[in-house]
């Protein structure tokens, strides 16, 4: 299928079993493509796109060493104390900073993790697919690197519940369908809950979304926010290793 409108999609490569869950917002906020699939099938859908921003749910690449250097440790502020921190990537050491927990991206590609190594892939497929890394005027195919659960704690103003949990999972939606997302209220959902659902263990939350694709959707509407409102995004990180896109213009001093 060959898609002609602009189409924002979050690709999360972290999703336990299947390998990829995957989401398309258009230009409205209108929810296209919500789903699961392998690597092949995710690219099938990505070659399929005329005009289309990725977020990718993963570091572009290893850990380049920049906070070993010391012209950019001496830039930061306040700059890390000597010999904290080596192992980092800048946008790692910066989201820590605002009290954000994340991964840790290793140098070595053999040490990271598989779903690292995925990502790896899929920029590099990205690439040789014609599509370029944000913000690239001029180019109609674009990606960039997001990380959900930093996207949920500026969106939210503070860490969220446990994605895994009901409650999380309920919470992240909501902030979703806060942003103008055509999605379900998870409150609605909430409302039918009843006595009688929950003695037979029948809970109506089949619109209640999976942690997987509550990632891709965040991710999706990173792409949708550093599209269309550039001046309304913050990125953590350099060129040399990879930005970290966040869907707000200031982040608070801590989350």
């Amino acid at each position: 299928m060959f898609f002609t409108e602009a189409s924002y999609l979050g690709i999360d490569p972290t999703a336990g079993r299947t390998p990829f869950a995957y989401a398309a917002l258009d230009s409205q906020l209108h929810l296209a493509v919500l789903g699961y699939g392998s690597l092949d099938e995710v690219l099938a859908f990505m070659a399929g796109q005329s005009q289309a921003v990725v977020a990718v749910c993963a570091p572009r690449r290893p850990s380049q060493g920049l906070m070993g250097r010391p012209q950019v440790r001496d830039r930061l502020s306040p700059p890390p104390r000597p010999g904290r921190w080596m192992d980092f990537r800048l946008a790692e050491y910066q989201l820590r900073q605002h009290g954000i927990s994340c991964y840790k991206t290793p140098a070595d590609e053999k040490a990271c993790p598989n779903w690292m190594k995925m990502g790896f892939q899929l920029y590099q497929r990205l690439e040789r697919m014609g599509y370029h890394p944000f913000p690239a005027r001029g180019h109609a195919l674009q990606f960039l690197e997001a990380y959900p659960h930093a996207s949920f704690c500026t969106l939210l103003g503070r860490a969220p519940l446990p994605k895994h949990t009901l409650e999380g999972r309920i919470q992240r939606q909501l902030v979703l369908h806060r942003q103008k997302m055509d999605i379900p209220n998870p409150m609605d959902l909430i409302k039918d809950i009843t006595t009688q659902c929950v003695l037979e263990g029948e809970w109506p939350l089949d619109k209640l979304y999976s942690p997987g694709e509550l990632d891709a959707l965040v991710a999706a509407y990173t792409a949708w926010q550093a599209a269309n409102h550039p001046d309304q995004i913050t990125a953590l990180g350099d060129d040399a290793e990879g930005l970290v896109i966040l869907p707000v213009a200031e982040l608070k001093r801590r989350y």
